[in-house]
Parts: C-alpha cells; structure tokens; sequence
C-alpha cells in the first residue's frame, strides 16, 4: 500500500536534510541583516567622512524622469562583498578542522591473537601476586 502525498512530504519534511537547510536559511536571513546594518551604519558613513562627509544614500543620478541611485548601489555591493569575505572564511575554517580530523589516524584495535596474550599475560600476572 503506498502512502499518500500528505505522508511522503512528512516523510521528506522530516528528514535531517530539510530541517538543517531551514536552520541554514533562518540564521542566514539572521546573518545578512546584521551584515546590512555594519554596512549601512558603521562601514559607509565611516568611508563617506573619509571622502569628505559624502553620503552614498544621497548619491544619485538623474536621467529624464528617471533616478539611478547608485550610492545604494554601491552599499548593496559592499554588503554582498563582506557576506561573501565571512562565508568564505567559515567555509575555510570548518574545512580546516574537518581535514585535521579525517588526518587523525583511528586507533585500531589490536588484533585478536594480542588481545589473548594480553589477556593471558594479565592472568599470569594476577595468579602470580595472590
């Protein structure tokens, strides 16, 4: 009996995949605004004081009826630029520690025949002390 449509999205919902990529998203949004506001608060009026207290907001260009901003623009750029800097440097990171483990060798049991000696030997030694 095959299961219904409501039960294969359950089914797919439920999965760890879905769930991870909804967290992914929710904290990305997260991310991005905080991003936005450094750009937008901190970073661009600190580069308009510096070229002589020019707002990039109030940067714009008329043509006709119509008006280019391209100071917001140029903020828009800058935000994509410090989101792609941060993305990048996580992803360097977590993949720096994800090689360091995937280098550390797994301790492998010694194998069956050391294991009875060993075994034996502490027998002996136990059997000797009492």
């Amino acid at each position: 009996m095959s299961k219904g449509w409501i039960g294969e999205f359950r089914e797919f919902a439920i999965k760890g995949n879905v769930v991870d990529l909804a967290v992914g998203v929710i904290i990305g949004t997260a991310f991005g605004k905080i991003v936005s506001s450094l750009v937008a608060d901190i970073v661009m009026p600190s580069i308009g004081i510096l070229i002589g207290g020019v707002h990039y907001e109030d940067l714009y260009l008329e043509v006709g009826d119509a008006r280019i901003q391209y100071g917001r623009f140029i903020e828009n750029v800058i935000d994509f630029v410090v989101i792609a800097l941060v993305i990048f440097w996580m992803v360097k990171l977590i993949n720096h520690f994800r090689r360091k483990a995937q280098s550390e060798p797994e301790k492998a049991p010694p194998p069956r025949d050391v294991q009875l000696l060993e075994e034996i030997r502490d027998l002996l030694k136990n059997r000797t002390k009492s």
